[in-house]
């Protein structure tokens, strides 16, 4: 592992989102407009928009970011860029490393981003310290960008890796405690969303939004950080040079 190989990595990413306005876009200003419509719509209900913004905030950038970074790596493998740097000294672990260190500054501005807006201008009350609000975006977000490397080494057309969704983000969402509490889903539903990443992350959003501390609040973010180290490992394991 040669730590400036992996920064060199992450600064040519960098360089490339610089001229690519659009993923900027996508990346920051995308979910901060979904937060909004969520909450213009749950305008006129007192206490929607708080019940719910804070997994919204978990939700949203898990999403934006897989789709750009799947979308991103599986374009330098059809391009043949991955397949000319795989000729160089760069490892596989090292051009991970350095895109999740890449697309993590984006989502660390994302999250200033999504959680300034959702809080200044929608209004989204938390009884926690807004800076817990916004790491847990910004590990979600790390948690997309890692399930969207891995999700790349397996599809072969940016079309195939958006199909993807159905099976690595629908689940999550639709189990992970967003439309009824975990504890009160069937018994099988409630085992399987135990092994979900954004399970956990929706449960420690709410801890944050109810004013929780401690291990009810690091706990499930350590779980959540576990299964994103876990997917930029088999990410690593699984890239390939180039699509077929």
């Amino acid at each position: 592992m040669n730590g400036r190989r992996m920064l060199a990595t992450a600064g040519r990413v960098l360089a490339q989102l610089r001229h690519d306005p659009r993923s900027i876009a996508l990346m920051l200003v995308a979910p901060s407009l979904l937060v909004g419509l969520f909450a213009w719509l749950f305008s006129d209900q007192d206490g929607v928009f708080d019940q719910f913004g804070g997994a919204i905030l978990a939700l949203f950038p898990f999403v934006v970011m897989f789709l750009v970074t799947s979308i991103t790596t599986l374009r330098e493998r059809r391009s043949g860029t991955l397949e000319r740097l795989m000729t160089t000294p760069l490892g596989k672990a090292e051009f991970i490393l350095g895109y999740a260190l890449a697309f993590g500054l984006m989502a660390l501005l994302q999250a200033v981003v999504t959680v300034s807006f959702a809080v200044g201008v929608c209004g989204l009350d938390v009884d926690g310290p807004l800076w817990q609000l916004g790491l847990v975006a910004i590990v979600d977000a790390l948690l997309g960008t890692a399930l969207g490397l891995l999700a790349s080494a397996f599809a072969q057309t940016e079309f195939q890796a958006v199909q993807f969704m159905p099976l690595l983000v629908f689940p999550q969402i639709i189990l992970g405690g967003l439309f009824m509490p975990r504890d009160q889903m069937p018994d099988v539903l409630h085992a399987i969303s135990d092994w979900l990443p954004l399970s956990y992350a929706i449960d420690t959003i709410n801890a944050v939004a109810a004013g929780d501390d401690g291990w009810d609040v690091f706990g499930p973010l350590l779980i959540v950080v576990a299964f994103a180290v876990g997917a930029l490992i088999l990410a690593s394991l699984t890239l390939r040079r180039r699509t077929r």
